[in-house]
C-alpha cells in the first residue's frame, strides 16, 4: 500500500496514533467497496463532495472477506481511481477527497474512532445481510447515518455486468470421486451466486459407483431476474430487516429449485443419486426433496435447527452430515 499523505491514510499507522486529520473533518465516510466503474465513480463524487469531505475506504484485501477469489467481489484498488482523486482535490477550493487503507476486520474500528458525519456502504462489499453484521450494530449505536447503495451506474450498467461476467461453471470429475471431493465441487459450484446478502449455496448432484460418486451436474443459488439485481436496487433480505434463515425475503432461486428445474430440462434421471449441498436445504426446499427421486442428501452446515432433517428421514431419504 501506498504511504502515508496528506490525502492517503492507513489504518493500521491511524489506529494507535492521533485520529485528528481525519476525525476533525467529520467527512461522509464511503466505506471499502467492491470494485466500481469510472462512471460510477464520478457519480458517487458529484453526488457527495459539494455537502462535504469525503473518506473514500480502500480495502487492503483484493476480495470480500468470505467471497475470496471471486471477481464479482473484486475490492476496490486505490490505483483505479487515484488519477481521478488527484484532478479533484486539485481542483476543489472547499472540499477534499481522501482515502484511508484498512483490513475489512477493522471497520467498526475506524467507525467508532474517526466521527464521520455520514457513512456509504456499497451494496455487494460485505456477506450476508448487512443488518446482521457487527458494523450495523456500530452504526445504530453512535447514531450515525448510513446509506446502502447500487455499485452500478445504472440498471443497464448493472445488466451489462451481469452478461458480462458469467462464472464459470464446475467442470465436472470424468472419473468416481469421494465425497469429500463432491462436496468441494458443491462449494466451487456456489461461488457463482451473487447473493451476497444470503449464503452462497451449492449442490453437485452424483451417482453412486463402485465406492466413490460419479458427478452428474452441479447447481447454484441465483439471483433473479438476473445476477446484478439485487446489487442495483438492493437486497430483499435488507431492505425488509429480514431475521436469519427467513423464508419470506430472498432474491436468489434456491440451488435445490435450480437443481430440479435443470434436470427436469436435460431429462436427468434422479433415481439413485445422491445430492451434495454445502448448507442443509431450507424447510421449503426440503419439503420438495421428499417427492423426488433422489436418495440421499449429504450436507455441511446446518439450517432451520433440523426441521429439515426430521422431514427428509421420514420421507425415506438418507441424510448425513459431513464436516
Amino acid at each position: 500500500m501506498p504511504k502515508t499523505t496528506e490525502y492517503h491514510h492507513d489504518w493500521a499507522e491511524m489506529a494507535f496514533g492521533s485520529k485528528k486529520p481525519l476525525k476533525d473533518l467529520r467527512a461522509i465516510f464511503i466505506a471499502a467497496p467492491r470494485a466500481i466503474s469510472p462512471k460510477r465513480f464520478n457519480q458517487l463524487l458529484k453526488a457527495y463532495l459539494p455537502k462535504g469531505n469525503v473518506v473514500l475506504g480502500i480495502a487492503k484485501e483484493p476480495y470480500v472477506v468470505g467471497l475470496e477469489n471471486q471477481k464479482a467481489f473484486s475490492m476496490l484498488q486505490l490505483s483505479a481511481v487515484q488519477p481521478t482523486i488527484e484532478k479533484i482535490n486539485a481542483a476543489s477550493p472547499t472540499h477534499k477527497v481522501r482515502t484511508l487503507s484498512y483490513f475489512q476486520r477493522d471497520l467498526c474500528h475506524l467507525l467508532e474512532k474517526l466521527a464521520f458525519s455520514k457513512a456509504i456502504f456499497i451494496r455487494g462489499s460485505w456477506y450476508h445481510a448487512f443488518h446482521l453484521r457487527p458494523e450495523f450494530y456500530t452504526l445504530i449505536n453512535l447514531r450515525i447515518p448510513y446509506q446502502t447503495i447500487s455499485p452500478f451506474s445504472d440498471e443497464a450498467e448493472a445488466k451489462a455486468y451481469a452478461q458480462a461476467y458469467v462464472p464459470a461453471v464446475p467442470q465436472l470429475p470424468s472419473r468416481p470421486v469421494d465425497e469429500k471431493t463432491m462436496l468441494e465441487l458443491a462449494q466451487v459450484a456456489a461461488s457463482q451466486s451473487f447473493a451476497y446478502s444470503e449464503h452462497q449455496t451449492g449442490i453437485a448432484l452424483g451417482r453412486r459407483q463402485g465406492k466413490g460418486y460419479q458427478a452428474v451436474t452441479t447447481a447454484f443459488n441465483r439471483v433473479v431476474p438476473y445476477q446484478t439485481f439485487a446489487m442495483h436496487f438492493g437486497a430483499s433480505r435488507e431492505d425488509n430487516f429480514s431475521p436469519m434463515n427467513d423464508l419470506n425475503h430472498y432474491d436468489a432461486s434456491h440451488a435445490e429449485v435450480e437443481l430440479l428445474v435443470q434436470a427436469l430440462h436435460d431429462g436427468t434421471r434422479l433415481v439413485g443419486t445422491t445430492l451434495f449441498i454445502n448448507v442443509m436445504p431450507c424447510p421449503t426446499c426440503a419439503r420438495m426433496l421428499t417427492a423426488t427421486d433422489i436418495d440421499e442428501i449429504v450436507y455441511q452446515q446446518d439450517h432451520s435447527g433440523g426441521y429439515a432433517i426430521r422431514l427428509l428421514t421420514e420421507a425415506g431419504k438418507k441424510v448425513r452430515r459431513v464436516v
